[in-house]
């Protein structure tokens, strides 16, 4: 009896559990309307009941969703579908983009670490996307290994937006029922503070990712999660040359850089880390912040600064308390941090039912600061006062510019008094030279003279044709639709270059840059093989020619002939096609016997018993 596949929505197959985490399930699906293959990620139905768990749900399917960019998961489609148990309580689920391919924690796993420069090559793709939904407005806030996927092409994809927000809505501190939210080990340390985040918490975690592909660990390890955030907060990292003498002093300077405790002295957007990066792989030189942030830390600088930072100190300390550290009195609960889709519970949040004792030295310290705050603002603002301060810079409000051609964006701009800074993205829906994005957005109102970044689109970029050779049709087909490219004509050829029914070759040939969408030819092994002419040739020879092609020797037949002897003087199958291994029957000359005086003879041909000797198709 057959049995009619779960739709979700009327549409959507479900297959194989490709994962399971704390608040939702991945399967693998199918859409049965345009045939693909997709992955489906489902509410938990426990969860479901549950409304802070579905907003997190819907949200993450509208981050995502917004986002349309070859490095990260795309997402086609979202719903709800009733379950039968006996609740009536809908499921949210999110139909994405099925990736095939491996994350970097699996691949860390298998090789402990890459090469600097393949390192270097995946944080480029990262920061790409992120570049992409930091203009769109979106933090991600959870990079880490987990949520970062390499195809078998190479190419780089972001995932699980599951905990991202709006940065107009990062405002509200990070924390989820005083949880802090994010990984432990990739936390930055305004977010392990609870402090409000923005993009440059991303890069901070992007750093933390790409020391550990230099490396095979994070930046910081300790024996709790709330150590190894404590160390986020207080702590410079060692330079990953310290782990991997391989790593080159321009790395170094990278990722010490990005990981700079102050969010305002490390990079400031995607795009200065991903300079920085290029410029490396190139062999480049890279920026003088990132060289003076590697110059500080080894000359004890970065110490320094992680102790002010740290003034407050001791177990009692304000960094220690919002990080939930306990003590013997205290009590303490686990609250599930990371992803909602795929997260682990990290950081114990700490329920004091004392009031601890403080250490007086760090009171001081800020009323030090405060009061240096309260002087150095009144040397600022007094001579304003007394008239004799300098005249408020005049605010201009920010023209539209985008979808215009790039020099007609850049001179609307100039013309109202702003200056211009450009960079380049791939967009499967803008037009080549047309801006894609401006920050600030139009009618915002900025200081004269202010820089407003365009991103002009290069098209839909390209991605690499794979490797098909040696593969079944079926597979390469499916290998064309993951590279989001297209089978065209299939020719079958002769030959024994592979078994029949495997790949011979491609057009375009393999890792050849070519736009999305398009189509590659196959040329598929039908398993026969042309029969080549031997007439004429010596046997052995005769023989290896035939071997060379893939066929074999049959019978042999000895005429008498005027050729010379051992010599081919006729062949079966000749310039047909037959099956490769198919033996070929020869006939080979030798010398005719000399009649004797009284008896007349007729020449004669023997033969080994030849073999039966298939059909040619």
């Amino acid at each position: 009896m057959t049995t009619t596949p779960r739709l979700l929505g009327g549409r959507y197959e479900i297959g194989e559990l490709l994962g399971r985490g704390g608040m939702a399930e991945v399967h693998m699906g199918r859409d049965t309307r345009l045939g693909r293959t997709v992955a489906i990620k489902m509410l938990r139905s426990d969860l479901a009941r549950d409304p802070s768990f579905q907003a997190r749900f819907r949200r993450e399917a509208q981050s995502a969703a917004s986002l349309n960019h070859p490095a990260v998961v795309a997402v086609y489609d979202s719903g709800e579908e009733p379950v039968d148990d006996g609740d009536g309580v809908p499921v949210p689920y999110i139909v994405m983009e099925y990736v095939e391919g491996r994350t970097l924690s699996e691949v860390l796993t298998h090789t402990s670490t890459v090469p600097w420069s393949e390192a270097l090559r995946i944080t480029s793709g990262v920061l790409s996307a992120l570049g992409y939904s930091h203009r769109a407005g979106i933090v991600h806030r959870d990079i880490k290994p987990a949520n970062v996927m390499l195809t078998p092409s190479g190419d780089v994809k972001v995932m699980d937006f599951g905990i991202a927000r709006a940065i107009a809505d990062s405002s509200a501190t990070m924390t989820q029922t005083q949880a802090v939210i994010g990984t432990a080990q990739y936390l930055s340390p305004e977010q392990a503070r609870g402090e409000t985040v923005d993009a440059r918490s991303d890069l901070y975690s992007t750093g933390c990712l790409l020391y550990e592909l230099l490396t095979g660990r994070p930046p910081f390890v300790a024996d709790s999660p709330v150590a190894v955030a404590y160390q986020h907060v207080g702590e410079p990292p060692q330079a990953p040359s310290a782990h991997n003498p391989q790593v080159p002093h321009a790395v170094d300077a990278i990722v010490v850089h990005a990981l700079v405790k102050d969010r305002a002295a490390r990079y400031q957007d995607a795009e200065q880390f991903r300079d920085d990066v290029e410029a490396a792989r190139a062999g480049r030189d890279v920026s003088g912040a990132a060289l003076a942030s590697v110059s500080a830390l080894g000359g004890g600088i970065a110490a320094a600064a992680a102790t002010q930072a740290m003034a407050v100190g001791s177990a009692g300390s304000e960094a220690t308390q919002m990080l939930g550290a306990a003590g013997p009195a205290s009590t303490q609960r686990l609250a599930r941090v990371g992803s909602p889709g795929l997260g682990e519970p990290v950081l114990p949040v700490r329920e004091p039912d004392y009031a601890p004792r403080r250490d007086r030295t760090g009171l001081w310290v800020l009323l030090a600061l405060f009061a240096a705050a309260l002087l150095a603002l009144g040397l600022l603002v007094l001579p304003s006062l007394l008239g004799g301060g300098t005249p408020p810079t005049p605010q201009v409000p920010v023209p539209k510019v985008v979808n215009l051609p790039a020099p007609q964006a850049s001179a609307k701009l100039t013309t109202a008094g702003l200056k211009v800074s450009q960079t380049q993205d791939t967009s499967p829906d803008v037009k080549a030279g047309l801006v894609m994005l401006q920050s600030p957005p139009e009618g915002t109102r900025v200081d004269k003279g202010s820089t407003v970044t365009i991103t002009v689109s290069t098209g839909p970029g390209t991605v690499a044709v794979p490797d098909l050779v040696g593969q079944s049709q079926t597979d390469a087909e499916r290998l064309l639709k993951a590279a989001n490219l297209k089978l065209g004509t299939v020719t079958p050829v002769n030959g024994i270059a592979q078994p029949v029914g495997r790949v011979v070759s491609t057009n375009p040939p393999a890792q050849t840059a070519v736009a999305p969408g398009s189509t590659v030819t196959l040329s598929v092994a039908t398993g026969k093989v042309n029969v080549p002419n031997v007439i004429g040739q010596k046997l052995v020879d005769a023989s290896q020619t035939l071997s060379d092609n893939g066929l074999g020797v049959g019978a042999i037949i000895y005429v008498d002939s005027t050729q010379p002897e051992g010599t081919v003087t006729d062949q079966a199958f000749s310039g047909k096609t037959v099956p490769a291994g198919t033996k070929i029957k020869l006939f080979v000359a030798r010398r005719p016997a000399t009649p004797s005086p009284t008896t007349t003879s007729t020449p004669t041909a023997t033969a080994t018993t030849p073999p039966p000797t298939p059909a040619p198709s």
